[in-house]
């Protein structure tokens, strides 16, 4: 519910009226965003950020923004959800899967604050849930990484070990490998979404082994850095565009879009409507773009990646389709079988042909 001034309603409208005073309307809804980072780190908080802001430009004086940058995942982000909603947000934000439980935990004590959080799966009647189909760009990524390698090593930068990162290794080698038979992927899990002295050392590392194509589910543009001055390799941008690297050694880049779905949900608050609601979109939605494609890839591999972003787009393809075994052999989908959403949404396992363990 909005929340109004005492000269809005009730005795104080009366009294405004008694004292020649025009009662006010209602006040601006107040919008709050926390963020796991800052918010000039290049990539996915900056692109909420920047998202945010589209929705501010849309909405003008009718709201009231506020955010918080840098706020660690755990108790100090319960911390700050408290805050912002004890600062009289009508709506927030929470944009980091780490923010789940603290959501959650603040959110019964606001039940007349909305809360939607980012990329979780716990809901309660004042909290949404919303993400995106990254693993789409990931097939997409595949394909160009399986196509310009000449080392056929493609290294993969991971944050955090759970499905949502799982399920774009799995994309991404899927489709590196129905093009080129003879690639593998080396993995290094870097146990955080932001920290660009690790995202380097990790790049190089990659880089040392004999990788020419850098991928990652990281936040900084630190691996494009490495890969620009060890030279003669291949990087996508992440969450932003990242189009400074380009055209070498960035040739593509999975873009996050939150804007329309920001809008929308302000939206509901501002009519009244707002109910909770659990959000996947991708390609067909325009959640998740894809970069320009530089035109160092040759146009025949440009225009194959582009064939199966309109594929995707038109729900004409699906990266995870059969057959496909899992990492120890057993069959997981059938000739022709597609993953459904709960089957990718639980992703806990490597597909055949990938090497290493899943960190615990």
């Amino acid at each position: 519910m909005k929340r109004r001034t005492l000269l809005a309603t009730g005795a104080g409208a009366a009294l405004a009226a008694a004292m020649g005073m025009p009662a006010r309307a209602q006040d601006k809804t107040k919008v709050g965003f926390i963020y796991v980072g800052p918010i000039n780190d290049g990539g996915w908080t900056q692109h909420h950020h920047h998202s945010a802001m589209e929705m501010v430009e849309h909405f003008g004086d009718a709201v009231e923004f506020v955010y918080q940058e840098s706020v660690p995942e755990g108790p100090d982000a319960e911390r700050a959800i408290t805050q912002m909603a004890l600062g009289g947000a009508d709506i927030i934000f929470t944009t980091s899967f780490g923010f789940m439980d603290p959501t959650v935990n603040v959110a019964t004590n606001f039940p007349d604050v909305k809360f939607e959080h980012a990329t979780g799966y716990k809901q309660a009647d004042n909290v949404s849930v919303y993400s995106a189909r990254f693993y789409e760009g990931r097939a997409i990524q595949g394909t160009l990484a399986g196509r310009v390698t000449t080392t056929n090593k493609i290294g993969y930068i991971a944050s955090v070990p759970i499905p949502e990162v799982i399920r774009g290794i799995n994309s991404a080698y899927i489709h590196a490998k129905k093009v080129n038979p003879d690639v593998e992927f080396k993995i290094i899990w870097i146990f955080e979404w932001l920290n660009p002295a690790k995202e380097a050392d990790a790049a190089k590392a990659l880089i040392e082994q004999g990788c020419d194509v850098v991928l990652q589910h990281t936040d900084s543009t630190a691996p494009h850095q490495a890969a620009r001055e060890a030279g003669g390799v291949y990087t996508f941008g992440q969450a932003a565009d990242m189009a400074e690297y380009g055209p070498m050694p960035r040739i593509s880049s999975i873009i996050d879009n939150w804007a329309p779905y920001y809008i929308d949900r302000v939206q509901a608050v501002i009519d009244g409507t707002w109910s909770s609601v659990n959000t996947w979109d991708g390609i067909s939605t325009g959640m998740v773009g894809i970069g320009e494609i530089s035109d160092v890839v040759p146009a025949e591999v440009k225009a194959e990646a582009e064939a199966m972003r309109d594929a995707i787009a038109a729900g004409e393809y699906h990266p995870f389709t059969g057959p496909i075994n899992k990492q120890d052999g057993s069959p997981w989908l059938a000739e022709g079988e597609t993953a459904s959403d709960g089957d990718l949404a639980s992703m806990f396992f490597y597909v055949e042909g990938v090497e290493g363990d899943i960190p615990s």
